[in-house]
């Protein structure tokens, strides 16, 4: 087996499909990447880095993981409102593995070009598996989503479904649960693939005032959004987008759980005004955007609380910790 160093991975795997576009002024081969901000737009950047054994497991195929590892990032831009365009990846591998490097840079190449980005740097290290992605995208008209937007009487919305990725993280620890094999696939799938919110959230730029994505669980992540905007939050039990893929094949109290405080579900929560909410509705007709009414923004006093049958339920708040 043929072994590269460091330049001839990125020549052979990476720098092959090289793209660029009219605001790019230089991409891989120099010491940095130059790009021109188009007028009348604002950068968005986020940076994330994926370990092994602590966000993916030790035998995710590369594809798999090419695919999170851009998924998770760009999950950030959409809840700011951007549209991603370009992203740099650095990977620490133990070894070179040409069928490994092979696999994994042909779906990263592919994930990229479905979401018209382009890679424009990164680096190659040797150590234990880690890869750190950071993602640039544009906001148009400097209406980007803030955390610290969040007013007292905004309605609270997720997009989509909480807890499948939850569901599809036990379903590949081999947990034992009564299920069919078609149901079993299509939750492990939402665990390993993601689908980021890109256009859900240049949507919501228009007229949300709040948003962030579930990657720590709704609870943790609200949380964010309440303290920044200093207010609080009821949040309704019997109205948390949970699918009939969980409530037919599992207990209440493993759901529920898996939606609060799991993530990984990189779906959207915003808050928006009512005098908003003909605007998302008619999004909502239009089939732009999947999203549930779960609850309201409250004064700070009275905290983060969830509702059950018109009483506060107890919990704590525990969302995901990297070092826990």
């Amino acid at each position: 087996m043929i072994k590269y160093n460091e330049f001839e991975i990125i020549s052979n795997f990476f720098n092959k499909y090289q793209k660029t576009d009219k605001n790019l002024i230089k991409g891989i081969g120099d010491d940095s990447a130059l790009i021109k901000i188009p007028k009348h737009n604002i950068l968005a950047i986020s940076t994330d880095t994926l370990v092994e054994g602590t966000h993916f497991f030790k035998n995710i195929t590369p594809k798999n993981l090419a695919y999170k590892t851009i998924a998770v990032n760009l999950s950030d831009l959409a809840a700011m409102g951007a549209l991603p365009k370009w992203i740099t990846l650095s990977i620490t591998m133990p070894k070179s593995d040409n069928q490994w490097l092979k696999c994994f840079s042909e779906n990263f190449f592919k994930i990229l070009n479905q979401y018209k980005i382009i890679l424009i740097g990164g680096d190659t290290n040797c150590g234990p598996l880690s890869i750190t992605i950071s993602v640039y995208g544009l906001i148009q008209g400097e209406k980007a989503l803030l955390r610290e937007n969040a007013k007292e009487g905004d309605l609270i919305y997720v997009t989509g479904y909480l807890g499948e990725s939850a569901a599809g993280f036990f379903l590949l620890q081999k947990k034992k649960y009564l299920i069919n094999i078609k149901t079993k696939k299509y939750l492990i799938q939402k665990h390993l693939n993601p689908i980021p919110r890109i256009s859900e959230g240049i949507i919501l730029r228009n007229f949300a005032n709040s948003a962030i994505d579930i990657s720590d669980g709704l609870i943790s992540d609200l949380g964010h959004i309440l303290k920044k905007s200093q207010c609080g939050a009821d949040i309704y039990l019997n109205k948390l987008p949970i699918s009939k893929n969980l409530t037919n094949n599992f207990k209440k109290t493993n759901y529920f759980n898996w939606a609060l405080y799991f993530g990984e579900d990189y779906e959207l929560c915003f808050t928006i005004s009512k005098k908003n909410i003909k605007k998302l509705n008619l999004a909502i007709q239009k089939n732009l955007i999947q999203c549930k009414h779960i609850g309201y923004v409250t004064s700070q006093e009275k905290g983060l609380n969830l509702i059950k049958n018109n009483k506060k339920v107890n919990f704590k708040n525990i969302g995901f910790n990297h070092f826990n």
